[in-house]
């Protein structure tokens, strides 16, 4: 898995591909832990953590 930095470089990359609406309800709903735990929490937000994760 990638180490915090590569990790914080990675997000910062893709918060700078969306536009400024989009990227204000992304951190919005990063900063409601209830609300990213229920995201993260479905079969697709976990098959893509799979993915990046290299499948582990």
């Amino acid at each position: 898995m990638p180490n915090n930095d590569a990790q914080k470089q990675l997000l910062e990359s893709l918060l700078g591909q969306l536009n400024t609406e989009d990227r204000k309800k992304l951190q919005d709903i990063l900063a409601d832990k209830t609300a990213t735990e229920k995201i993260l929490s479905t079969p697709q937000a976990q098959e893509l953590l799979k993915k990046f994760t290299g499948g582990k």
